[in-house]
């Protein structure tokens, strides 16, 4: 029978993703002692979003991070090309932007997720502790005031002021109905694989047509690519068998068919994501505040989820640190501030994916379009594609990392998978 744990923090953050992990680090930065559970054993997990964009490495380098950072290996994109069936466009173009990073740089998640773990865990206040899944939340006269969780050698029960849900999409919140999700809608599916780059070839980001869009992000040692689907559309992509899908991509790369043949032998290769655009009417409750993917699911579109969640993360810590470094619980007032400073920009870029970019993606509503609006605007308009570029690289209500509290202390780095004894 596993044992039993039991300790309180200040606040419990529930997945350590992008938000979470940002969120820990910046509420421990800010004196509170802080708890992260993440239910896997590292952050291995292939074809999740990996573009950082400006205003998440404006972010770093508030916090003296974005250097360090960048010594990461990652490729960097001053524009974003797109081929269509009119000719080329710039889909934006990041080169006039405020600021020291006029790029979006493109990096696997893992190696983010470490980098952020790594420097929180610099704050002797901060803890990971992974292989942690959240099973419930514990409440007290209608107040969120901690969480049960498992792990492989015991239950650990928390008690916090603050326990923030940030463990996406499928979020705890969101699977026993604590929070009301609103309408979902998604205007496509999207299929991920990688593939060997060409020798000597450099493709398009970006290449739309009639019935198909596709993104080729360059790994720089290889191209992980999403083949955008009708809604749904996945088993019928099967039925037509691996042959025919493979065609579908070369008639789209056709340098790409000798890769395709040799390392696409199965459908284990390639990853379906059921792409989901929602979010929660409210956000909280007593003692509980949900941010990123799990108060607003994005589709992958402009792969701005990332950004938003890490915004999301910096204007709760910059609203709620105070309160809590009084030894004071937020109030409900003060967890529906951070709605409602982050659901305008939220709201923005959902009305973007689902009414501004949907006839991009191929649909089995409606016919299939070669000339797509926004292709259209933005040869027309060359202009635009800066205003894209502020829109997806900067956000419509950027935030600011607040001044640190207390002296900042630093001890080596350290991920914990198991901190806790039986």
């Amino acid at each position: 029978m596993l044992g039993v744990s039991t300790e309180a923090v200040d606040v419990c953050v529930a997945g350590g993703g992008p938000a979470g992990l940002v969120a820990g680090l910046l509420f421990a930065r800010a004196g509170a002692n802080v708890l992260v559970l993440e239910k896997h054993p590292d952050f291995l997990r292939d074809f999740r979003g990996d573009t950082v964009h400006p205003s998440t490495l404006m972010a770093l380098d508030e916090l003296g991070l974005a250097e360090e950072f960048l010594k990461l290996p990652h490729v960097e994109l001053p524009q974003l090309p797109m081929a269509t069936a009119m000719g080329p466009v710039t889909f934006a173009d990041f080169r006039r932007l405020p600021g020291r990073f006029p790029f979006v740089a493109f990096m696997p998640q893992w190696d983010v997720l470490n980098f952020l773990a790594e420097s929180a865990c610099r704050y002797p206040n901060f803890r990971l502790i992974q292989q942690a899944e959240v099973a419930e939340l514990i409440e007290h006269d209608g107040t969120v005031t901690g969480v049960r969780a498992r792990t492989p050698e015991m239950e650990l029960e928390v008690r916090s002021r603050l326990v923030i849900a940030a463990d996406g999409r499928n979020s705890l919140v969101r699977q026993h109905d604590l929070l009301e999700v609103a309408a979902s809608r998604a205007p496509m599916d999207v299929l991920w694989f990688r593939v060997s780059k060409p020798a000597g070839e450099r493709l398009p980001a970006v290449r739309s047509g009639r019935d198909f869009f596709i993104v080729c992000i360059d790994r720089d040692e290889y191209l992980q690519v999403a083949y955008m689907i009708p809604k749904g559309g996945f088993e019928a992509v099967r039925a037509r068998g691996l042959d025919a899908f493979r065609a579908e991509i070369a008639a789209i790369y056709p340098s790409l068919s000798a890769a395709l043949a040799a390392e696409i032998g199965d459908w284990d290769a390639i990853k379906p994501l059921d792409v989901r655009v929602d979010r929660l009417r409210e956000w909280y409750r007593p003692g509980l505040l949900a941010i990123g993917d799990a108060a607003h699911a994005m589709s992958p579109a402009g792969g701005v989820g990332i950004n938003l969640a890490v915004q999301d993360a910096i204007a709760a810590a910059r609203l709620l640190a105070p309160t809590l470094r009084e030894g004071r619980t937020p109030t409900p007032a003060q967890l529906r501030a951070v709605q409602r400073r982050r659901e305008f920009p939220m709201r923005v870029v959902q009305f973007a994916q689902l009414r501004l970019l949907t006839d991009l993606y191929p649909s089995a509503e409606r016919p299939g379009t070669d000339k797509p609006m926004l292709a259209r605007l933005l040869r027309r308009f060359p202009g635009l594609a800066h205003v894209v570029a502020r829109v997806i690289g900067l956000g419509v209500r950027p935030e600011h990392v607040p001044e640190p509290h207390v002296p900042e202390k630093t001890h080596a780095p350290r991920l914990e998978a198991m901190t806790q004894e039986k």
